[in-house]
Parts: C-alpha cells; sequence; structure tokens
C-alpha cells in the first residue's frame, strides 16, 4: 500500500502543479481538502516560515506527512515587494487579476522591470519534525508592460521567461514544470523523497 502524503495548499492549480510533478512516485499524493484542512495563517515575513507552518499545520490536522510551499514574485524596482505577500498584494478579497494590475500601475513610468520568482518547499514527517526538508528554487525574468497567454496562474501573464522569451501563461504545463521556480524545487523535493519512499 502506498505511503500518504499530504500537500498544504488550496490553490487548485498550485495543486496541479504540484501532482503532476510527483504523480510518478511510490506515495500518494492527497490535497488537505481530502481532509476538510482549511489553509493556514501565514504570519511570517519570509517563504521558508511561511511553508512549514503551512506543513505543520497540515501535518497536525492530517497525521500524515506533509508538503507545503510558500512562493511570490519579487520585483527589484519594489525593494522586493509583493514578496510574501503576492496572493495577497491588492488586499482581500485575493485576485490574480488585481494583484496585477496593481503590479502594473506601479510599474508604469519604471524601466527596469526585473524580477524572479521564489520557491520554498518544506516537508514534515510529523508536525513538529526536527529536521524538515527544506528546498528552493528561483527563476528570473522580468515584468511585462501587459499581459500574454492563458495559462498558469497568478502573475504569470506578466512574468517574462528569458531562456523561451514567452510570458509564462504563454508556456505548456511540462515546460513550465521543467523550468519554474517551483518545478526546481520539486525536482530537489523528489530526489530527497525518493530516498525516503523510493
Amino acid at each position: 500500500m502506498k505511503k500518504q502524503i499530504v500537500i498544504a495548499t488550496s490553490n487548485a492549480k498550485k495543486l496541479i502543479e504540484i501532482q503532476s510533478i510527483l504523480d510518478d512516485m511510490n506515495v500518494e499524493i492527497l490535497p488537505q481538502s481530502h481532509f476538510k484542512i482549511d489553509a493556514a495563517e501565514e504570519p511570517f515575513h519570509t517563504f521558508v516560515e511561511n511553508a512549514l507552518i503551512k506543513a505543520r499545520h497540515a501535518s497536525r490536522l492530517s497525521k500524515l506527512p506533509a508538503i507545503a510551499d510558500d512562493s511570490g514574485i519579487s520585483v527589484d524596482a519594489l525593494s522586493g515587494q509583493p514578496g510574501v505577500l503576492s496572493a495577497r498584494f491588492a488586499g482581500e478579497p485575493s485576485s490574480d487579476q488585481k494583484n496585477n494590475e496593481k503590479l502594473l500601475k506601479l510599474l508604469e513610468n519604471e524601466t527596469n522591470r526585473k524580477a524572479h520568482y521564489t520557491c520554498v518547499i518544506v516537508f514534515v514527517k510529523y508536525e513538529f519534525d526536527p529536521e524538515p526538508i527544506i528546498v528552493e528554487g528561483t527563476w528570473h525574468g522580468e515584468i511585462l508592460k501587459s499581459p500574454r497567454g492563458s495559462g498558469g496562474f497568478g502573475y504569470d501573464p506578466l512574468f517574462l521567461d528569458h531562456m523561451t522569451e514567452k510570458a509564462v501563461a504563454e508556456l505548456p504545463l511540462d515546460i513550465k514544470n521543467r523550468i519554474s521556480h517551483r518545478g526546481q524545487a520539486l525536482h530537489k523535493l523528489k530526489l530527497k523523497l525518493n530516498q525516503i519512499y523510493g
């Protein structure tokens, strides 16, 4: 029987990305919604602290090992904003469209449009695992002047990937999963999990 791992996210599109990369492992990946677990509070100023609290929350309530990611986009000209507040940049209730509109407005007269995505993923075997696995991925690019593409989520229509010269929202999922911040982190995590569950 496959071991179960809970994924601490309520974001359906993020869940698809995570499951598609971990799908061929010898584990059963279950969303926290399967256990009727609500999203954890994210009170911290760093991705790693927020990922840890989400993983511990899901592990405590599901009694299972848990994976949690915290990620966001940091814009050079905005001193690293929105950072950990990426999902709630334009306030609550969170909306990708409102977040994108706010970002474009703030960069209206800005020539430096460099930005990067960061993803930190944490795996805990149980709530207070003293040795959590922590992996990270970074994806550099720049902010476009208008949205492009219809895929992805979050800031993907505005983030230009330098390697492909495409907005992330224009990339097929398999390409995005290979080169994105989350894809990088998940592939690192997968190597470590295969040592545990292989």
